[in-house]
């Protein structure tokens, strides 16, 4: 008889531990399980990028989308392809019911969330100063960029906790952490900024949990630059970025990666800058 030893040492052979989950069910026999992770907003872009290199490290994915159901549905089978489970579902976040619903799909689909990665959130890339926002596009950047994800990570939390096992990845932007003015930015600044705040207080409140909570702040990542690989930019060249090249979705999708690592559990309540150098804010209105 092959000890419990043996064949989880076998099977970590294959699969790292952070992409599997091994326990014990009643009668003592060893279950296997993946990880599971949900990117919001992953039909596209640094979700879609984050979703293929988690996938690509065996990692169970379950896929968000808004309006992009055929990039979501092609992703998924793309996805399918590399051997995990992977399912698309349709949810706003910044709408509260959406947000139980997705998770519930998830969980019925796959099983509880192991890694959330909330990607999803609206920016305006029109600059504008505070008093040229309408009231509804005020209320929807703090409920896509801040409550949502508040409210997200407070219903995947309970089941993380129970499992001793978590990792959660909030979004911002550079140099969020130091709260400084961003005029024609003011809304979307203050979610995030609120956002950094919450990130480093969940961080010490779960820590004890084994559940991790992390801020990424990509740098001005453009267009189909968000869904290249690094070697596919390297040739590139950005005259804004000190690096001189431009960032690419691989840059924050590797980064995401390693915090979900089980032996990551030491890393806790960053803010990390993936921007190259660039500082994105001008402080001043013209």
């Amino acid at each position: 008889m092959i000890s419990s030893y043996l064949l989880t040492s076998a099977i970590t052979s294959l699969y790292t531990i952070s992409e599997l989950e091994l326990r014990m069910n009643d009668q003592g026999g060893i279950i296997l399980e993946r990880r599971i992770a949900l990117i919001t907003g992953s039909a596209k872009g640094l979700g879609k990028m984050t979703a293929l290199t988690l996938a690509g490290q065996g990692y169970d994915i379950a896929l968000n989308y808004v309006h992009s159901e055929a990039e979501a549905l092609q992703l998924q089978q793309e996805i399918q392809q590399l051997g995990v489970r992977c399912i698309a579902v349709q949810a706003d976040v910044s709408v509260e019911k959406d947000i139980d619903r997705l998770v519930d799909e998830v969980e019925q689909q796959l099983g509880s969330v192991d890694i959330l990665v909330n990607n999803a959130g609206p920016f305006i890339r029109e600059r504008r100063l505070f008093m040229e926002y309408e009231r509804s596009e005020i209320m929807d950047m703090l409920q896509g960029n801040l409550i949502g994800a508040m409210l997200l990570d407070h219903r995947v939390l309970p089941l993380m906790r129970k499992r001793k096992w978590g990792r959660i990845i909030h979004f911002g932007f550079g140099h969020a952490a130091e709260s400084r003015a961003w005029p024609h930015r003011a809304v979307y600044a203050a979610a995030k900024v609120g956002l950094v705040s919450f990130t480093k207080t969940l961080a010490v409140e779960e820590a004890a949990s084994g559940i991790t909570v992390n801020m990424i702040c990509p740098g001005d990542i453009r267009g189909d630059n968000k869904e290249k690989r690094i070697h596919e930019v390297l040739g590139m060249s950005d005259g804004e970025t000190p690096r001189g090249r431009p960032g690419s979705g691989e840059d924050i999708a590797r980064v995401i990666a390693y915090l979900c690592q089980t032996d990551s559990d030491f890393i806790t309540g960053n803010i990390m800058e993936i921007t190259g150098g660039l500082d994105p804010i001008r402080p001043y209105v013209k």
